[in-house]
C-alpha cells in the first residue's frame, strides 16, 4: 500500500469509523444536533487514526528489517496503547468535554479504552499484515532482479574473458612460452585454468570469500602480465585477518577489466593498479588515469552491475572517485556469522 493510495484508505475509513463511533458511543451527545456528534465522533477518529499511523511509520522507519517484525510489534503495541489512553484528553478539553480538575481522575483516561483499543487493534493489524505483504512481495521481487542482474553478470565475464580475442591472446601467449620457457608455459596453463574453473564454479553465488577472489584475481593478473609484462603494475595489499569477509564473486575481475579496458596501457604510459583495505573496511582499487581514445567492446555496465548487486545485499553503497591523476572504486566487506545469520558491513 503505497502512502498515497494509504492516505485515501486513511480518510475515507475515518469517515466511515466515525458514523460507526456515533452509533455505538453517541448517548452522551443526544441532547446535541447528528451533524455536531458526527462532527465530535469524526474529529476523535481522526486524531486517533492519524496519531496511530505516526506512529506505525516510525517504527517501520527504526525498525524496516522483516526479522524485527516482533520487536517492532511490540514497541509499536505499548506507544499505540498510550496514545490511546491520553490522545482523547486534548480533544475533549477543546471541546468542553472535560474540566482541567479531571485531568487527574483515572476514568478520565479508561472511559473509552476498551473501545480505543479494540479499534486500535484492527486497524494496526491491517496495517501491519499489509505491510508483511509488500515486504514479502518486495523480497519476491530483489530475489528475481538479482536472478537477472546474475545472469548479466555470468555473461559479461564470460563475454570478456572467454571470447575468441582473450582466448586467442591467451593460447598465442601460451605457444610463445612453451617454445621459450616449458616451467613458464606449465604455470600459465595451470593459472589459466584455475581462472576459468573459479569463474564456472562462482558465477551463481552471492557471495564469496575475500580469499577466494583476490586469489582469483591474482591468477588473472598474472595471466594479463604476460600480455602486459613491463607495462602493468597490481599490487595486493589485504590484512589477513580480513579474508574471511565476503565479496560479491568476480568483482575484483570486472574492476581490473575496466582499468585495462578503458585506460593505454604502454611503455610510456605504464598502467598502475592498486588493490588494498582501507580504515572503513573496504576494498579499493585504485588506477592511474590515461584514458583510451577509442575503447572496444565496451558495454559500460560493469560498474552499474556491481553497485546493484550491493545494493540488493543492502549493505553500503559502492564508492566510486574520479580525480585528475586516479581513479578509486570502494566495495563495502561483508562479514556472514554463518549460513542463516543476517550479513553485517
Amino acid at each position: 500500500m503505497t502512502l498515497l493510495k494509504e492516505r485515501y484508505v486513511r480518510w475515507i475509513g475515518i469517515f466511515v469509523l466515525a458514523v460507526i463511533i456515533m452509533q455505538l458511543d453517541g448517548d452522551h451527545l443526544d441532547t446535541e444536533p447528528i451533524w455536531y456528534q458526527y462532527a465530535v465522533a469524526w474529529l476523535f477518529t481522526a486524531v486517533y487514526w492519524n496519531g496511530a499511523f505516526l506512529i506505525f511509520m516510525m517504527f517501520r522507519k527504526i525498525y524496516p528489517e522483516i526479522h524485527k517484525t516482533t520487536i517492532r510489534l511490540v514497541f509499536t503495541y505499548i506507544v499505540l496503547f498510550i496514545w490511546m489512553t491520553v490522545g482523547c484528553v486534548p480533544v475533549r478539553l477543546l471541546l468542553g468535554l472535560m474540566e482541567v480538575s479531571e485531568l487527574l481522575s483515572g476514568q478520565t483516561y479508561f472511559e473509552f479504552l476498551a473501545m480505543n483499543l479494540v479499534i486500535a487493534l484492527i486497524v494496526g493489524t491491517l496495517y501491519e499484515t499489509v505491510f508483511f505483504f509488500e515486504n514479502w512481495k518486495e523480497a519476491i521481487k530483489q530475489n528475481e532482479e538479482l536472478k537477472n542482474q546474475q545472469i548479466r553478470t555470468q555473461f559479461e565475464v564470460l563475454q570478456n574473458q572467454m571470447s575468441p580475442h582473450f582466448l586467442f591472446n591467451s593460447l598465442n601467449t601460451l605457444t610463445t612460452l612453451i617454445s621459450e620457457n616449458q616451467e613458464v608455459a606449465t604455470e600459465f596453463t595451470v593459472r589459466l585454468a584455475d581462472v576459468y574453473r573459479y569463474i564456472l564454479q562462482n558465477k551463481e553465488r552471492e557471495l564469496v570469500t575475500l580469499e577466494e577472489e583476490v586469489q582469483f584475481a591474482k591468477d588473472y593478473v598474472y595471466l594479463l602480465k604476460m600480455r602486459y609484462p613491463e607495462n602493468l603494475e597490481v599490487s595486493f595489499q589485504v590484512d589477513e585477518m580480513a579474508l574471511h569477509w565476503h565479496i560479491a564473486p568476480l568483482t575484483l575481475q570486472m574492476l581490473i577489466e575496466n582499468c585495462i579496458k578503458h585506460n593505454v596501457v604502454s611503455r610510456a604510459n605504464p598502467l598502475h593498479i592498486k588493490v588494498y583495505q582501507d580504515e572503513h573496511n573496504e576494498i579499493v582499487v585504485k588506477n592511474t588515469i590515461k584514458l583510451k581514445s577509442v575503447i572496444e567492446g565496451s558495454t559500460k555496465t560493469g560498474l552499474e552491475n556491481i553497485k546493484k548487486r550491493y545494493e540488493y545485499l543492502g549493505g553500503r553503497e559502492v564508492k566510486i572517485d574520479s580525480g585528475n591523476e586516479d581513479f578509486v572504486v570502494a566495495i563495502p566487506l561483508i562479514e556472514v556469522r554463518d549460513q542463516h545469520s543476517e550479513m553485517k558491513y
